[in-house]
């Protein structure tokens, strides 16, 4: 099997075009910055941008690879087989794991008549509707993908240099003072391999280890022994959409205590983690073996961003564990990016700190408001580098935070950009606009960012499965016909709850 990630990085270098002569600086608008990526992090710092009166002064450009708005809820049906990168992991049986109430963007509900948990055609429909609501689609540059983005200049004075192909796939080359990076998280597969893996692979027809990014149709392992690995979002959507097509269903975590949101089904056999193969079977550290037809790779994504290493503004270091390394560029060992404040400035010493911001990193998280937030934060810092504190300032609060999660038991370098939970991924939002309240650029109207009815949310423990009740009994639209504001999405989640509850107690 090839080796995905060597594959696509080898490729950077040298079949990429190379940097012709930008602008002086002198040339280029001071008021200019590219956004990349249109999901929900990027539609949010685009529409955060032109919400200031004065945004005519400014020229902002979205950068979209694909052909419409939508990120990852935009489907890619039938991807080329590895190493070609899909341009998305979704499959066609996704619902979201999360109620699409609390996934929306502030002030934006999803239509009345949409389903608590609904099928990924809903959330991108949202992200379309969000788009042509707000205007954004004129700055939308769609089919056009980033190459590389170099810093051109000083550590004060510079721009970035982005190299990118249009839909006609021509090379050009564009300046802008500040870059915004918005392209997500789950592009490019973390794919562990153990050995003995190319002599089973190789000692009978029709096996494989493929990662779950290529995952479309369970139909495709009817019949078969299946082994997944992994058991986080993706690994639980799979196992319960193979394991009754199936032969033998198989999950190898790494932990034997985890609890997880959904429990493995109780025809699925649970195993420890992959220690080696052999010609015929997969060994575990338990020194079990069993024989299996295909691996399913459900281990996650790199942090990696592409353009950036190209133009030598990211650093790939894989075993680096601390914040002690250089700050002179910005770094990831593929969890985790450093050194950045609040997940969003990086603080390379290349350039200012404000010249590059990451829109989306956190996870475990809502992403429409938390993406919010981070562009209000980002915009008004962008607009104004005054409000933000020194760069050694800022680099002491990180080693502050890092240490605090260490203690806490979350390593960044190990959990990545991970919040530790519900509490404290809502306190980091409204962390970030009480920051710009304290400073005076926006206004205090007495409440915080994160709605009570959001924080609530976490508190409906009955919520999930009674609409899968709901669902299973068929009267979903009697129960979200007509409701539109977000207070009535509230009532209703509270009225699932208490209704399941009560079901349950009975």
């Amino acid at each position: 099997m090839v080796n995905v990630r060597h594959f696509i990085f080898s490729l950077i270098g040298t079949q990429l075009p190379a940097v012709y002569e930008s602008p002086n600086p002198e040339q280029v608008n001071e008021n200019s910055i590219a956004i990349l990526g249109a999901g929900s992090a990027g539609l949010a710092m685009l529409k955060t941008l032109l919400d200031f009166p004065d945004h005519n002064l400014w020229d902002i450009a979205l950068f979209e690879e694909r052909e419409n708005v939508g990120g990852i809820w935009l489907p890619d049906p039938d991807p080329s087989p590895p190493p070609v990168l899909p341009e998305t992991p979704l499959y066609p049986a996704l619902h979201t794991n999360t109620p699409v109430p609390m996934m929306t963007y502030p002030n934006f509900p999803f239509p009345a008549g949409t389903h608590l948990y609904p099928s990924h055609h809903h959330v991108e429909a949202y992200h379309v509707r969000y788009a042509h609501h707000y205007n954004l689609l004129p700055y939308i540059r769609f089919n056009h993908r980033v190459l590389i983005t170099s810093w051109i200049g000083a550590p004060d004075d510079g721009f970035w240099n982005i190299t990118f192909s249009n839909h006609k796939n021509e090379t050009h080359h564009q300046a802008f003072r500040y870059l915004v990076v918005a392209s997500g998280n789950n592009h490019i597969p973390r794919i562990p391999t153990w050995p003995g893996q190319k002599e089973w692979l190789t000692s009978s027809t029709g096996r494989e280890i493929v990662h779950s990014a290529w995952f479309r149709r369970p139909e495709k392992y009817s019949n078969k022994s299946v082994l997944i690995v992994g058991y986080s979002a993706s690994g639980q959507d799979e196992t319960a959409l193979i394991a009754p097509l199936a032969a033998n269903t198989y999950v190898s975590t790494r932990s034997e205590n985890a609890t997880y949101q959904r429990p493995i089904p109780s025809n699925v056999i649970k195993k420890p983690a992959i220690a080696h193969f052999t010609k015929d079977s997969a060994v575990f550290v338990d020194k079990t073996e069993i024989n299996v037809d295909s691996v399913l790779l459900a281990t996650g994504y790199q942090i990696r961003k592409p353009f950036l290493e190209a133009g030598n503004g990211l650093l790939i270091k894989p075993t680096v564990r601390s914040s002690e390394s250089s700050t002179t560029t910005l770094i990831s060992n593929t969890k985790y990016i450093f050194p950045l404040h609040r997940h969003i400035f990086s603080l390379s010493t290349q350039y200012p700190t404000t010249a590059l911001s990451f829109i989306g990193l956190p996870s475990h998280i809502a992403n429409c408001p938390s993406d919010t937030a981070q562009a209000i934060f980002a915009a008004h810092a962008i607009r104004n580098a005054s409000i933000l504190p020194s760069r050694d300032q800022m680099l002491q609060e990180l080693a502050e935070f890092e240490q605090k999660s260490r203690d806490e038991g979350l390593d960044p370098y190990i959990t990545g950009h991970k919040l530790p939970d519900n509490t404290r991924a809502s306190d980091y939002q409204d962390e970030l606009l009480d920051y710009l309240k304290e400073k005076g650029v926006i206004e205090d109207e007495g409440k915080e960012f994160v709605e009570e009815w959001r924080r609530e949310i976490y508190s409906l423990q009955y919520l999930r499965r009674g609409w899968g009740r709901i669902e299973e009994l068929g009267v979903g639209d009697d129960w979200v016909r007509g409701v539109e504001t977000e207070e009535e999405w509230s009532g209703v989640m509270a009225r699932v709850n208490e209704w399941q509850k009560a079901y349950e107690e009975s």
